[in-house]
């Protein structure tokens, strides 16, 4: 069951709804949005029917909901979210281009690909300080330290940070200095850090788990919603298949399919997904032209030195094409391109750290 309370509901009003449904035996878990709140009850529905939820003070809606997610179904909130990261909106109304390196490994390196980023356009700058990766050999990140040189260049040059977490132990560290936290493909079902990142108060962004169905996808954004966090933005990024030509495969319908069933902002990843440079621009028009919210892109200013995934980042004569791919196919799909101009106005101060 789910309450859908009134835009001037207090908190007094919400505490009350809480306060009954506990006395009823039931768990309510509060999900604060842009507009309004909703409550998601678990127990005896026919105890919770006595309670006359409906007729309480704040109280817009009362629904037994049949999907299993049931904050971030449509059938509850009918209208589609806009997330807003520092200022930056990624929603229905808007294309957001967010870009950066894979990983951060030196503050050189991750400033001039910060200025690539934003040079093509991009509002959001994506970056790795810590990398779960396949194998123990590899580059893990530079953690706290890597967290670090991304708030520096957040600095320099405005741009607020998309950073991954790994581990449910990490997340207030990081929390301390991203404006977004992402949860990576092999982690879609790490409830505890699912559960984690719902009460660090910060926008997530969810990727698809790399063989997981849209179902689980949204099962997993629901234990984000249950904490308390309904400012998540879901990321295809390509799924496992038997095709070896590519890194992985784009299922580009399931931008649409998540939006059906969903009222979350739903992103491409062309990089990961590709796996190749010279896949990323077309299934960037790919993914614009299936409506995507936005698409996040490596960019790197030597990919061939590259600690991580050079071979998919776009060099610096990439960006005109980016560019103008993003400038041309947002209005076709009666959007408007984020701008940093855009975002000046309602980006609040940034914090140091």
């Amino acid at each position: 069951m789910v309450i859908v309370m009134t835009p001037t509901a207090t908190p007094e009003d919400i505490e009350a709804i809480v306060g009954l449904v506990g006395a009823a035996g039931g768990e309510a878990f509060v999900s604060r949005g842009v507009s309004r709140t909703i409550i998601g009850l678990i127990g005896d529905v026919e105890r919770f029917a006595a309670l006359n939820l409906g007729g309480q003070r704040g109280v817009a809606e009362v629904m037994r909901v049949s999907t299993p997610y049931k904050l971030v179904s449509r059938e509850n909130h009918p209208e589609r979210s806009t997330v807003r990261v520092g200022g930056v909106p990624i929603g229905p109304e808007t294309v957001t281009l967010i870009a950066g390196p894979c990983a951060v490994e030196t503050p050189q390196q991750t400033l001039a690909a910060a200025e690539m980023a934003k040079a093509a356009g991009a509002t959001l700058l994506r970056g790795g300080a810590f990398k779960p990766r396949t194998s123990p050999y590899a580059f893990q990140g530079l953690g706290e330290a890597g967290l670090r040189i991304l708030a520096d260049v957040r600095e320099q040059t405005g741009l607020p940070i998309v950073t991954e977490v790994v581990d449910a132990h990490d997340v207030p560290l990081v929390a301390s200095y991203a404006d977004m936290l992402q949860v990576g493909t092999r982690n879609t079902q790490n409830f505890a850090l699912l559960q984690a990142v719902g009460k660090a108060g910060k926008p997530v962004m969810l990727k698809r788990g790399m063989s997981g169905t849209i179902d689980e996808w949204l099962m997993s954004a629901e234990y984000i919603a249950q904490r308390g966090n309904l400012d998540i933005v879901l990321c295809e990024r390509g799924i496992r298949t038997f095709e070896t030509a590519t890194r992985n495969t784009l299922d580009v319908s399931a931008v649409p399919v998540a939006q059906r069933l969903s009222h979350l902002p739903v992103i491409i990843d062309p990089s990961h997904s590709g796996g190749r440079r010279d896949l990323v621009l077309p299934l960037t028009r790919a993914a614009l032209a299936v409506g995507a919210d936005g698409v996040i892109i490596d960019v790197h200013p030597h990919p061939e030195q590259a600690l991580c995934d050079g071979p998919q980042a776009l060099v610096t004569e990439d960006l005109p094409a980016l560019a103008q791919t993003m400038q041309t196919f947002s209005p076709l799909m009666n959007r408007t391109l984020v701008s940093q101009t855009l975002c000046q106005s309602a980006r609040p101060p940034q914090s140091l750290v």
